[in-house]
């Protein structure tokens, strides 16, 4: 195999990787409610971000985006045609995550390629293909206000160490370059895809002290909205007496006066029902 064609190869998985990236990066703007700015901004930060941190962990300048540009273009297209037609976008739903497995596998060939021509073993080579393959959706999750998916339930960093590790020992038995990159490319896409179908994942560290609730309201955002809404309410409520003509509606008489209010979850003794059964 013509060490042109695997070159190419990489460059068509590559564009389709960042345009996977830029499309989820460009719904989750949207439901952050992000203007275009916003959308574009984060579309690019996913996309490119992975790739970016690499060459800066590496030290390898200029940056692969702002060597070749046409990068950056494909994603802020990708990113506003996505703001165009999101009313289509669920039912892409399926292609766009063998996308992103195609880009995880690409990217984490890319970054272990790019450590290997430096010098580095495979120690160093690890940490650019993990960097390049899960940064771009850290980023992404971070910007989102949301745990980054890799971090909690998703098979993702490890197929990148597990796409090293099949690339270097493909390399160690004598197998050529270019067969290289194809076999480790397909194989990480395999596994990703297995992954996804299987819902495979690493096993989740818990730890709790003694009566800790775990009730995600105990998060420091959900405290801070709660407060935030417990000082709206104190300045918005509103007395009903002053409406007159409440008073006149038929059923009206008699009634004590109330006075109405915002009600939180924590204040709505049903809800407390649910969130403690005993």
């Amino acid at each position: 195999m013509d060490a042109v064609d695997t070159a190419h190869l990489l460059v068509i998985t590559f564009v389709i990787g960042i345009t996977a990236e830029a499309i989820t990066a460009a719904l989750a703007a949207g439901k952050q409610r992000m203007d275009l700015f916003g959308v574009v901004a984060l579309a690019a930060l996913t996309a490119l971000g992975g790739g970016t941190i690499r060459d800066m962990v590496l030290d390898t300048y200029p940056l692969t985006w702002v060597e070749q540009p046409v990068y950056l273009v494909i994603v802020v297209v990708t990113a506003l045609v996505t703001v165009s037609l999101s009313f289509l976008m669920h039912y892409f739903r399926k292609v766009f995550l063998l996308a992103d497995a195609v880009g995880l596998a690409t990217f984490s060939v890319i970054g272990t390629q790019m450590a290997l021509d430096l010098g580095y073993g495979f120690v160093i080579a690890c940490v650019a293909s993990v960097v390049n393959g899960v940064s771009g959706g850290i980023l992404r999750d971070l910007m989102s206000d949301r745990v980054p998916l890799v971090f909690s339930k998703e098979l993702y960093a490890t197929i990148s160490l597990i796409a090293t590790s099949i690339y270097m020992s493909l390399l160690a038995m004598g197998v050529g370059e270019n067969w290289t990159i194809v076999i480790t490319l397909v194989a990480a896409f395999v596994i990703r895809v297995i992954a996804m179908y299987f819902g495979l994942s690493l096993p989740v560290f818990e730890y709790q002290t003694e009566g800790e609730s775990k009730n995600p309201r105990s998060s420091l955002h959900y405290q801070s909205t709660r407060r935030s809404l417990l000082r709206s309410r104190n300045r918005v409520s509103f007395d009903t007496s002053r409406y007159s003509l409440l008073s006149k509606l038929p059923g009206r008489k008699g009634k004590a006066q109330k006075k109405q209010r915002w009600v939180l979850p924590e204040d709505d003794p049903e809800t407390d029902l649910e969130d403690n059964p005993s």
